[in-house]
């Protein structure tokens, strides 16, 4: 199992999180094919919309990844990103300043925000729990998770 972090803006995350699925990189299907079944997902949200600074800074949704490959959704004439979905869980948007000293990818990092730019990035299962207790959630327990 990996944890990952995806990156995009809230008022995108908010969709997937309704709809289920979470979306990456503009849709390209590659990141996509590294993330895998039962993997734990968060989602950095720079800014509520994308492209603006408005400061969010926030963890905005954390999930599992559920059993499929990734699949491409016609959202628009030209346009067929590549998804996969995600159980859901019900966590609180996170500011990440608060936790920048007790995650191990920013811990003692000036430019902590650098990795960010990849859209999708793996973490450690200890950094993953960081995040997840201050979202104010704990992971299900699955026959895959070893639960």
């Amino acid at each position: 199992m990996t944890a990952w972090v995806a990156v995009a803006s809230a008022a995108h995350v908010r969709l997937g999180r309704q709809q289920g699925f979470m979306q990456v990189c503009h849709g390209k299907a590659a990141p996509l094919r590294r993330v895998q079944p039962f993997d734990r997902v968060v989602y950095y949200s720079p800014s509520v919309e994308m492209g603006k600074r408005d400061g969010l800074q926030s963890f905005s949704a954390i999930g599992t990844v559920r059993a499929g490959a990734p699949y491409q959704v016609e959202m628009a004439p030209g346009f067929a990103p590549f998804r996969r979905d995600v159980d859901w869980l019900d966590g609180q948007e996170t500011l990440i300043r608060p936790l920048l000293e007790s995650l191990e990818f920013t811990r003692g990092r000036q430019n902590w925000g650098y990795r960010f730019r990849f859209g999708l990035f793996s973490v450690s299962g200890a950094d993953m729990d960081v995040i997840a207790h201050a979202m104010g959630v704990s992971w299900p327990l699955t026959e895959s998770a070893g639960g």
